[in-house]
């Protein structure tokens, strides 16, 4: 029987020195209360495996510290024990969550199996609560990896989000990891036992998407052999994430957005409605802003769609997390290719950091994954690298340093050199309509126009550049 920690509480001397004896000699740690209020103060202090309690005692009875431990450690087991036998306070102290209940006197040994046995249960519970918390671990936050502010910030409304049952959407560039967003949602959320089901909205041909959604009739429509429920009905109970949102076509949206509001459902070529209970999780890598502005996606369903709206910040805004990604990667990918390299050298880390990752996290998993099957030595080194990680892009200035040099730099000169390559690119985006340059670079218009003249850069614009975007 393996060691635990044990409080025995009983105002009766001659009991509490007995059982300390028994279970010391059994190889158990023991400590002893006077009485139900000095064992309050013990159980707000340190933690106990299990807590054998006299029932009637003076000012605070045993009951009283069972409903203490049960609110304070839930997993702690409780043994109650009293001379004063009766159904009631018997009943009454298993309802309130007691192991098990003993009447004076007793046996030693009867009292020593009844431990073995509770710290057995204990165990097991332990086992399996540790394993749900894996569980949830896996299929929750343990594929976000990173402790960058922006990053920090999603996890806290994907908590948020997670405890209600608005819809969410979902907003990042291609590989910054939406769908992860959408299950750790429904695995943190009371959802987590009913289904995720997960649609690329444009992977499905347009003439097709409303059956896949809502589900058809036998004979709805030419190929109609067989009726089937649609992904609606799927993750009735769950949660659907709808990838590429706006790629749904406008009169399909439509029967989406009552689908939302309604909580029920119409399969094609069917006169009834089907109720279904399924939270939505949409998601999108287009400025969904501008997608309704150009007319693809509707007003009204946006709006039903952005009630908790998280945005990915893509991993060139999250550039201190790289190293973290990177080890993770290794790791993961140690398991499933079956080779193990201890690092990366600071070259290579250096144009891991300084990439500009168009692809995001899931870019970056792809050249860790070239590097540790293509290289040959302990750590991954520039060699191993694609090399177009390391050639400059058309405009960029290559010339900043990757590293504090020994006779240091002018930094007025480099931060110059930077704010100018990040404006020509916000121009370049938005076809050279400032304010909306403005926007990308998290600037008023007025600081716009001031760090354009400081950098020497109107000439370059067009009259009607400064247009409202």
């Amino acid at each position: 029987m393996a060691e635990a920690r044990i409080l025995v509480v009983d105002d009766e001397r001659s009991m509490r020195e007995l059982l300390a004896i028994t279970l010391r000699q059994a190889g158990h740690h023991v400590e002893l209360a006077e009485g139900g209020e000095q064992a309050l103060e013990v159980l707000r202090r340190e933690p106990f495996d299990v807590v054998i309690t006299d029932l009637r005692m003076r000012r605070v009875d045993g009951l009283a510290v069972l409903r203490a431990v049960k609110e304070l450690a839930p997993g702690t087991v409780v043994l109650v024990v009293t001379a004063y036998a009766s159904t009631e306070t018997a009943v009454e102290a298993m309802k309130l969550g007691a192991y098990d209940y003993l009447t004076k006197p007793f046996k030693l040994d009867e009292i020593l199996l009844i431990v073995d046995k509770a710290l057995e249960r204990k165990r097991l519970a332990d086992e399996n609560l540790a394993l749900k918390r894996q569980l949830r671990r896996e299929r929750g936050f343990a594929n976000f990896i990173g402790r960058s502010r922006r990053l920090l910030e999603v996890f806290d409304t994907i908590r948020k989000a997670a405890e209600s049952t608005s819809t969410v959407l979902v907003t990042g560039e291609s590989g910054t990891g939406k769908e992860l967003v959408a299950l750790a949602i429904h695995h943190e959320g009371p959802r987590r036992h009913g289904p995720f089901v997960s649609v690329n909205c444009g992977a499905i041909p347009e003439s097709l998407i409303e059956s896949e959604l809502f589900g058809h009739v036998r004979g709805a429509f030419t190929g109609a052999v067989a009726s089937t429920p649609g992904l609606f009905a799927a993750a009735d109970g769950g949660t659907l994430f709808l990838d590429e949102i706006t790629e749904i076509p406008p009169p399909v949206q439509v029967k989406l957005l009552r689908a939302i509001q309604e909580r029920e459902i119409r399969r094609v070529g069917d006169a009834r409605d089907v109720k279904v209970d399924v939270r939505v999780i949409a998601a999108s890598n287009r400025d969904v802003a501008r997608a309704v502005a150009e007319g693809t996606l509707r007003e009204d369903l946006f709006y039903r769609l952005n009630v908790i709206p998280i945005h990915l910040p893509p991993l060139r805004d999250r550039r201190e997390d790289i190293p973290l990604l990177v080890a993770h990667f290794l790791r993961k990918l140690a398991r499933e290719t079956g080779r193990t390299v201890s690092g990366v050298t600071p070259e290579a880390m250096a144009i891991l950091e300084r990439y500009h990752w168009p692809g995001n996290v899931r870019e970056l998993e792809n050249v860790i994954e070239r590097a540790l099957v293509l290289g040959s030595g302990d750590v991954i080194d520039v060699d191993a690298l694609p090399p177009h990680l390391s050639a400059p892009r058309a405009g960029e200035a290559d010339d900043l340093p990757l590293a504090l040099p020994p006779a240091g730099f002018n930094l007025d000169e480099v931060l110059e050199r930077i704010e100018q390559r990040y404006i020509q690119l916000a121009l370049e985006r938005t076809g050279g309509v400032q304010t909306r340059a403005a926007e990308l670079l998290g600037l008023s218009f007025r600081q716009f126009r001031y760090k354009l003249q400081k950098l020497g850069l109107r000439g370059a614009l067009r009259p009607d550049a400064a247009r409202p975007g």
